[in-house]
């Protein structure tokens, strides 16, 4: 059941250490992409007015003074810019706050300011291989992109690397709606583990939010616990879930 949970959508729950749950929804490539974009494009826009700035000011400074100052600029923007935006109050640059995405720990904690750097200082690695060459080629992301697609928080090598993922910023709680109430409560016939207690009183919970042949699908995978399956599999899940949460 925890496996088809995690294909239903990306909202995953972590338990930490001290025993505490808690909820993440992991954000996918698609939308990151978008916001990568964002920020390359406010990145180049600075660099540019920076240029434009530097350029008037050389006539007086000098080319080789303008051209250092440049280089200092362009380091900067380029590398720090995502540091100091995710290693402060947001918790994410300019794009991904667009877009309604932060980066935190693996626990949900904020991230740090080394593992913020860590994370994107090791861009360089996601954006492997560049189109045209390695030093001034253009990063095509495809290192980032096939861990991203082959991991199951969507995690780039920097992300790994730091122990950090992407979330959706805030987390819209799910609407209320009355589930099927269960005709009994039926004990399970064998014990089950922390991890299938939560699965199966989850699927009471969302219940109502499916219809009756989407509820048949999912209690369908855990055939093994009900012994049957359609819409009496989806009845036998219930009453199970009644039996855990209210009976013992």
């Amino acid at each position: 059941m925890e496996e088809v949970a995690g294909r239903i959508d990306t909202l995953q729950a972590i338990e930490l250490a001290e025993g505490v749950e808690v909820r993440l929804r992991i954000a996918g490539p698609l939308l990151r992409g978008m916001a990568l974009g964002i920020d390359v494009a406010i990145q180049l826009a600075g660099l540019m007015v920076a240029g434009f700035v530097l350029g008037l000011a050389g006539i007086a400074m000098g080319s080789l003074v303008t051209a250092g100052m440049m280089s200092l600029v362009w380091f900067f923007t380029w590398w720090w810019y995502p540091v100091f935006f995710e290693a402060g109050r947001w918790g994410a640059t300019p794009g991904k706050k667009m877009l309604g995405l932060r980066v935190v720990q693996t626990s949900g904690a904020p991230v740090t300011f080394g593992q913020s750097m860590l994370r994107n200082f090791l861009r360089f690695a996601d954006g492997l291989p560049c189109f045209g060459g390695l030093i001034v080629g253009i990063p095509t992301m495809g290192f980032g992109l096939a861990t991203c697609l082959a991991t199951r928080r969507f995690q780039r090598l920097g992300d790994l690397a730091a122990g950090t993922v992407v979330i959706y910023d805030k987390l819209q709680p799910e609407p209320s709606v009355p589930a099927p109430p269960p005709m009994a409560s039926a004990r399970p016939a064998a014990a089950l583990r922390p991890e299938e207690v939560r699965a199966v009183t989850a699927f009471r919970e969302r219940a109502g939010l499916w219809s009756e042949d989407r509820r048949a699908e999912i209690a369908d995978h855990a055939h093994e616990l009900t012994g049957a399956t359609g819409q009496p599999g989806v009845s036998r899940m219930m009453a199970i879930a009644h039996w855990l949460q209210e009976k013992r």
